[in-house]
């Protein structure tokens, strides 16, 4: 049977056989759940986002949200399936208990939510988005806005979001103008505007809770001075129930490229002079609280971009299976061959095992950065939390840019299977790819992952992180060498590791030096080599796994699957790593022209 959105056998091979995920059931903090109830976890989502979200994905996509009087009105036939998604709590799957949730391990949660994000991301993200809200408030609350809000945000009875950006301040959150004013009951009334606001307003929940990041009168410029602030739409009494309108309203929804249904707000704070928020945490310590929202968001947007091209991917190779045209190409020169399916023909061939190859390895990338998280929250010993953590933090920006960008090329690539017929509205490769690009400009663009990465990240603890990571790929390296057909792929992978260590090495010195901002205009293109590395690590790492499987006599029906791991690590690590060498070349050359060249020197003047 076609596999819809996500490959059950993939991620079943991923958590079980590769990640050995049964090691963290075992831990107190996962008894209620075995593989058992994990597996009907999961055919239960993939049952509910295929039936009731996918259906819906293109209409909302053609309807897309309206502002009127105030208020967004998403597309009508989301109300039911929203509360379907509520009903059966999968909008709190992996939040802890405490604040609500159902506590499963954050490898389901991920692998739940992939069929979710990839059937209807609009949707989904309207009943989880609260979560993030919830989090950053049961970590800094004081008791009374944990007890007030958190357990209501989870269970997406309200919505929750972040206000960061403004007009004049995107990624640079310290030039926001928005203002807050102490009052004498301990409130704060705030003024300004921001945009680009995921789910500002809706009509889907019944209140909105929104941190919002403001400067209070007096305070320092840049980050240093910036506070957070609780802002609800409606005021919540001491009793729990709603009360008046917080003076906080929706003054516009953007048109956008691609999640037409998702709304894309304008927010407005105190134009009636009566904005009130309440403080989150400390005074001056809003970037700091912010960010532990800001991470698990990357992470959750390298998610949405993989999610994406698993499905555009299914497709692709479904439709690939089922179109009939041009003979084979053995039998070219004889007009009367019968006509065969495009997956006959090479470059269609080569063209679904390079989308497949990508896939795969952010699949595997993605529950690897799951595991050493759920590791760093169970491990008793503070070296092997600090460890995990570390490592987490490090490939954080690689997990949101990498597979956001690779995502969206996974998608373009699947149009470009389905021919002219992909580039209709026919089918939804190219909503997919529209839907997709977003999630290499939110939560931090391109560029400023490559810059984390360069200036915060693998510098790390004296660049010990960064050599940690490469350890682990030589481990798994040495681990594939052991059978004689992964031989040349384990040394091809580990001198490519070994090389990106000379090279991390060569740009962090570039970057302290004089010529840092030559370092700089490469920081993207080593994010780039070293996800690349990643995708080889983790496609060896799979193919090692597979020919274990292989050697112990497999079922008939998983023959083919594992062997599929063998080839499409053959195919990454000879056709797409030999490119990643001339990236790392490019790097050591350290190339100034982009620095060097007159701003007039770019043209269009």
């Amino acid at each position: 049977m076609a596999q819809q959105v996500a490959d059950r056998r993939d991620q079943d091979f991923v958590i079980w056989e590769q990640m050995q995920c049964e090691e963290i059931l075992k831990n107190e903090k996962y008894q209620e759940f075995n593989r058992k109830t994990c597996d009907m976890i999961l055919t239960e989502a993939r049952a509910l986002a295929i039936k009731e979200l996918l259906p819906l994905m293109a209409e909302g996509d053609e309807q897309g949200v309206k502002l009127e009087n105030g208020t967004v009105k998403v597309p009508e036939s989301f109300h039911r399936v929203y509360k379907l998604i509520l009903e059966g709590e999968w909008n709190n799957l992996g939040v802890p208990e405490d604040m609500g949730g159902q506590g499963a391990p954050a490898f389901i949660g991920a692998a739940a939510a992939e069929y979710f994000l990839g059937s209807n991301w609009a949707l989904y993200c309207y009943a989880t988005m609260g979560n993030g809200t919830a989090h950053i408030i049961n970590l800094f609350g004081t008791p009374e806005q944990k007890d007030k809000y958190v357990k209501k945000l989870t269970a997406a009875q309200w919505g929750g979001t972040m206000l960061l950006t403004e007009s004049e301040a995107g990624s640079d959150v310290g030039a926001l103008t928005t203002t807050a004013v102490k009052n004498d009951d301990g409130t704060y009334s705030l003024t300004g505007s921001k945009i680009f606001i995921t789910n500002g307003e809706h009509d889907l929940a019944e209140n909105i809770i929104n941190p919002v990041l403001a400067r209070i009168e007096g305070d320092p410029p840049g980050t240093k001075g910036i506070s957070l602030f609780l802002v609800p739409k409606f005021f919540v009494n001491e009793d729990g129930s709603l009360g008046d309108r917080n003076d906080i309203v929706c003054s516009g929804v953007e048109e956008k490229h691609g999640i037409h249904a998702s709304a894309t707000c304008s927010m407005t704070l105190g134009s009636k002079g009566n904005c009130i928020g309440y403080l989150l945490g400390e005074e001056r310590q809003g970037m700091k609280i912010m960010f532990n929202m800001i991470n698990h968001a990357r992470m959750s947007t390298g998610l949405q971009g993989m999610s994406y091209a698993s499905a555009a991917y299914l497709l692709a190779v479904n439709y690939a299976r089922e179109r009939i045209q041009g003979r084979d190409l053995e039998n070219f020169a004889d007009h009367g061959a019968p006509s065969v399916a495009i997956i006959r023909h090479p470059d269609v061939r080569r063209n679904l095992l390079w989308m497949k190859s990508y896939v795969d390895g952010m699949r595997s990338f993605f529950y690897f950065m799951t595991r050493s998280g759920s590791q760093a929250l169970i491990t008793d010993s503070k070296e092997e939390q600090e460890r995990f953590e570390d490592l987490f933090s490090m490939l954080t920006p690689i997990v949101k840019d990498y597979m956001a960008v690779k995502g969206h090329e996974v998608c373009v690539q699947a149009i470009q299977v389905f021919g002219g017929a992909g580039y209709t509205r026919d089918y939804l490769v190219e909503q997919y790819a529209r839907d997709c690009k977003i999630t290499s400009i939110y939560e931090g663009t391109s560029g400023i992952q490559a810059m984390d990465l360069l200036a915060r990240k693998i510098g790390m603890k004296k660049g010990m992180v960064f050599m940690n990571f490469l350890v682990e790929i030589q481990k798994t390296a040495a681990r594939a060498k052991e059978f004689e057909n992964l031989k040349d792929l384990a040394e091809t992978v580990e001198n490519t590791a070994n090389r990106l260590g000379e090279i991390a090495m060569h740009i962090g010195k570039m970057a302290m030096s004089e010529n840092f901002k030559v370092a700089f205009a490469h920081a993207l293109p080593f994010l780039y080599a070293m996800g690349d590395t990643i995708m080889a690590w983790m496609l060896l790492w799979r193919a090692a796994v597979a020919s274990e499987k292989l050697a112990g006599k497999p079922k008939r029906k998983d023959v083919a699957f594992y062997e599929g791991q063998i080839k499409t690590a053959e195919f990454f690590i000879k056709t797409e790593l030999p490119l990643t060498s001339g990236k790392m070349e490019a790097i050591k050359g350290g190339c100034a022209a982009a620095i060097e060249i007159a701003d007039e020197g770019f043209g269009g003047i």
